[in-house]
């Protein structure tokens, strides 16, 4: 068993291999003669002559020895060892590749260009890579002023005429994606795409994108062409979250699992296992979720979400105060206002409001601080102020992003908004779409429980929220108790006829 995933080891069969019966084994090629390295025929084998070749091997020896980069091939022939890659070179190499790189090697790669930039104001190519490295740091570490600054490294390199570079093109749909443009997402990766088919960097965030904006069918384009051009664990981590966006749990464990499984880089494995540990949490196995983000975690101890999971799964395990500690970290590691905003409702359910309303103030904060970043805040907005503000303004910010991204998300969240607004019978139809046609998760369930319990359906509102328990009985420190308490209210449901 693998001890950072509880997954069995996959490992190659070991031993001799026999061919089934009834199949030859191809014989083994032969070297011709005359080539270096091949054994002369048996009727023509010379005594050994050992003193040319002890020399010879003596003198390989000293070369590696001395730090000589100069090797000799089984063939006989001269080449150069390949030196090791520098953190900037990893970055570069992870980037080709569409794997995410390391913290530290993007951050080498960003010092590396800058300085190039500095000295060669005209080199575009060094505006690409650095604009497109500065994106993908900011959409990783969600850092107020880091959207600007990749932005401005991304329009230099378009600036300076030309073909539009597609690292560029690639690069500025990344920040969109990272600021919840998916319109403008879909427009720049489609312009990377077409600009270089055969380039990953272009697919992976259109099948962030697709989704964003309810295009599921572009999703599955583009998910069926990143698995031709670049088969292995990047496709099976985008595959697993397009499986999971359609609600199909079982087919995103599979692709995620095998993602894992056959990652190269530690970077690679943190983000298929804490992909993994989302699945497990949405599925309410909260010691299995927990376990899967600390090997992720393990791999890249800066990943924030893998951090802001673990602090889900210590809170939905009773570990309430280490969960607290979690969420330092992860507030810690993105100042992403969500974080602030769940951590302000475990503190909620534990009877310290005060508290808490310190953790929503620092969401407010943060949100308004990457708003002039460029960064579209409203979803997080909108659920801060249906649940603990100002319900009509929750209507208003979530009326304008379901405009936008019309999709199960955003119509989820603008029916929340609605019901707790006081207007429960707007909210249904759009509560009914999020669950039949988004992800196969419990919060979407609660809150479609909660409406009809609110317009009197009892039966409906029972069928939804032991759903959405069924589903994952913690999926909120807050409204799985609130969930729990309406399903003891309503008792269980009456066996005879119907009333007259």
């Amino acid at each position: 068993m693998d001890r950072e995933t509880g997954w069995p080891r996959m490992g190659l069969r070991t031993g001799p291999r026999t061919p089934p019966a009834g199949v030859a084994r191809a014989p083994r090629p032969r070297l011709a003669q005359g080539v270096p390295g091949a054994p002369p025929p048996p009727a023509a084998r010379r005594p050994r002559r050992r003193g040319p070749r002890l020399l010879a091997a003596v003198g390989v020896g000293l070369l590696l020895a001395g730090g000589g980069v100069v090797a000799v091939d089984r063939l006989g022939q001269d080449r150069a060892a390949p030196a090791p890659l520098t953190p900037a070179g990893r970055a570069l190499a992870a980037a080709g590749a569409g794997r995410p790189a390391a913290l530290a090697d993007l951050a080498a790669l960003i010092g590396e260009r800058r300085e190039r930039v500095r000295r060669a104001p005209a080199d575009r190519a060094s505006w690409a890579v650095l604009g497109a490295a500065l994106a993908e740091r900011a959409a990783r570490s969600g850092a107020p002023g880091a959207y600007t600054e990749a932005e401005r490294a991304l329009q230099r390199a378009l600036a300076q005429g030309g073909t539009p570079d597609v690292r560029a093109l690639t690069g500025l749909a990344v920040l969109a994606s990272a600021r919840q443009d998916w319109a403008g997402a879909v427009r720049w990766g489609e312009a990377a795409r077409d600009r270089a088919p055969g380039r990953v960097g272009a697919y992976r965030v259109l099948l962030e994108a697709y989704p964003g904006t309810g295009d599921a069918e572009g999703a599955d384009r583009a998910l069926e062409r990143l698995r031709k051009v670049r088969p292995g664990p990047v496709a099976e981590v985008a595959a697993a979250w397009v499986h999971r966006e359609r609600g199909w749990r079982e087919d995103a464990e599979a692709t995620v699992y095998d993602a894992a499984a056959r990652a190269a880089t530690p970077a690679e494995r943190a983000a298929a296992l804490s992909r993994a540990g989302d699945l497990a949490w949405e599925r309410g196995e909260a010691e299995t979720a927990l376990a899967r983000y600390e090997g992720a975690l393990r791999a890249e101890p800066e990943h924030d979400g893998a951090a802001a999971g673990r602090a889900r799964a210590l809170a939905g395990l009773g570990r309430s105060e280490e969960a607290l500690t979690a969420w330092a970290r992860a507030r810690a590691a993105a100042p992403r206002p969500g974080y602030a905003v769940e951590s302000g409702e475990l503190l909620l359910a534990l009877g310290r409001s005060a508290e808490a309303a310190d953790h929503f103030a620092l969401a407010r904060h943060q949100a308004a601080a990457l708003a002039r970043d460029g960064v579209r805040q409203e979803p997080v907005l909108g659920r801060l102020e249906a649940d603990h503000g100002d319900p009509a303004e929750a209507v208003r910010l979530l009326t304008e992003e379901h405009r936008r991204h019309p999709g199960p998300a955003a119509s989820g969240a603008l029916g929340w908004a609605l019901h707790k607004a006081g207007r429960s019978a707007e909210a249904l139809p759009r509560l009914r779409a999020a669950v039949k046609d988004g992800p196969n998760t419990a919060r979407p369930a609660y809150h479609l429980g909660m409406v009809h319990l609110a317009l009197g359906e009892r039966g409906a509102a029972r069928r939804q929220l032991t759903r959405a328990l069924r589903l994952a009985p913690q999926f909120s420190p807050l409204h799985a108790e609130r969930a729990r308490r309406e399903l003891a209210a309503l008792g269980e449901p009456a066996w005879g006829p119907p009333p007259a």
